[in-house]
């Protein structure tokens, strides 16, 4: 390469640097974890479960990307949802990187995305998440990075939430 960003057959940024376990770019050659394609496509119960995989195996990143794929093939109508899935997994994210303003704004955007679904479809507690979301970006705005637990990262996507 000669230092401009990998793109793909559309002109579209791609970065094919392998990745470390939160998504840092490793240098060319380097072991990296393994990532989520850029074509992956599930239906919602799938990508529920396979993001909730990824956040309970400590990957909040590709849980990102896995929530990411669905906000783009996602209805309209649940568009939102999707995305501030996408972003409170990115949340998370900035706290395992260390970087507690990125994840007080990635958590608060996310739910504010979230909660106005209320009910939302596919068994997704969007009240729940929104809360956490919240009270997580409160937790670290008041007590830093250090006072944030596992439990703290790995919500029930679906379901009730613990």
């Amino acid at each position: 390469m000669d230092g401009m960003r990998d793109r793909d057959e559309v002109g579209r940024a791609r970065n094919a640097r392998p990745r470390d376990a939160y998504g840092r770019p490793l240098p060319h050659g380097a072991q990296g974890e393994e990532r989520v394609p850029d074509d992956y496509a599930a239906a919602p119960p799938e990508a529920l479960a396979e993001a909730q995989r990824l956040l309970d195996a400590d990957r909040p990143f590709h849980a990102h990307e896995v929530l990411e794929a669905a906000w783009r093939a996602a209805p309209e109508a649940e568009r939102a949802l999707w995305q501030g899935l996408a972003q409170l997994a990115v949340g998370f994210t900035h706290v395992r990187r260390g970087n507690a303003q990125g994840a007080q704004t990635l958590l608060r955007r996310a739910a504010d995305r979230i909660a106005p679904y209320g009910r939302a479809p596919h068994g997704i507690d969007a009240a729940g998440l929104a809360r956490r979301a919240r009270d997580l970006a409160d937790h670290i705005e008041s007590d830093g990075l250090s006072a944030v637990t596992d439990a703290d990262l790995t919500p029930r996507l679906a379901g009730r939430s613990g």
